[in-house]
């Protein structure tokens, strides 16, 4: 019986499952030790079931052979801790407004609460992970966004400058899953709030990740009848920017375009109020997000 109540022929179950298995460890020889970049965000860091599922599926990438690495949000957290405390939390094209005490509020709740909670649940799994901020090791090393002529300061807020991909690499040539919080190491030795998103697409450049995964809070790229697209090339989601592509997801655009720029081969927008949609996404053709790639023979 099916979940409708309807009888299924035991032979098409079988077969669907047998083509499913085939699938998903012909992707997993495919990709088996190469690096994949995960943001992790969204209603994914929120529901308690999607944080156990994405847990879960990054175990599962881990054994699969994959060497992924996760660079994690934490906007809620952050405004709902702002307005514990009677401050505003403001944004200007997608990014939060970080004045100078902010930013220390913002490092708080990135690097000593989310962070730890994500580092808590891998590991009790099985994995070997560790958290990190761009802090340690010099690893997001990162200057004050100067504004445009026109534009609002957004404060304490930066842009990566260099990646420590000798320490990444040592990290996962141990088979260590680095979980990295997005506050850059300003150059007083301050902490500079980096757009999460901007971050994985520099670290993901960086390293030279095979592929870089935004979970979101939609379906993926959508078009201006609000219908899923399930691929599209690089200059094709240019052209849609300031059109169906606005607000929150313009940011995670121009990060998505940096990635195939500097050499990424394909990036992954998924839905990440669905549970297991990493692996999904991953190991099977027809997947549940939005794929881009940069149009070339590559």
């Amino acid at each position: 019986m099916n979940d409708k109540g309807n009888e299924t022929p035991l032979g098409d179950s079988l077969a669907e499952k047998r083509s499913l298995v085939v699938e998903a460890l012909r992707y997993i020889q495919r990709f088996s030790g190469t690096c994949a970049v995960i943001k992790y965000g969204g209603a994914a860091m929120i529901d308690s079931a999607l944080k156990a599922s994405f847990a879960q599926d990054l175990v599962l990438l881990q054994s699969a052979g994959l060497r992924p690495i996760i660079v994690h949000g934490g906007g809620p957290e952050i405004s709902r801790t702002l307005d514990r405390m009677g401050q505003t939390s403001e944004f200007f094209e997608g990014q939060r407004i970080t004045g100078e005490e902010d930013v220390r509020i913002v490092e708080m709740v990135l690097t000593g609460r989310v962070n730890t909670e994500i580092v808590g649940r891998l590991n009790v799994l099985g994995a070997m992970a560790i958290g990190l901020s761009g802090k340690d090791a010099r690893l997001l090393r990162a200057k004050k966004i100067e504004p445009l002529p026109g534009k609002r300061d957004l404060g304490f807020v930066g842009e990566i400058e260099s990646v420590n991909t000798d320490f990444l690499q040592l990290l996962l040539d141990k088979n260590i899953l680095p979980v990295i919080s997005p506050v850059g190491l300003g150059p007083d030795g301050n902490g500079l709030n980096i757009n999460a998103d901007m971050a994985a697409a520099a670290i993901a450049t960086a390293i030279g990740a095979r592929k870089l995964i935004f979970l979101t809070d939609v379906a993926g790229i959508l078009d201006e009848n609000g219908k899923l697209i399930s691929s599209l090339t690089r200059d094709e989601l240019q052209a849609m920017v300031g059109g169906a592509i606005k607000g929150g997801m313009h940011v995670k655009a121009q990060a998505v375009m940096q990635a195939l720029d500097g050499g990424v081969k394909a990036v992954h927008v998924v839905d990440g109020r669905t549970a297991h949609s990493v692996v999904v996404e991953l190991f099977t053709d027809a997947g549940v997000g939005t794929v881009i790639r940069r149009g070339d023979s590559s």
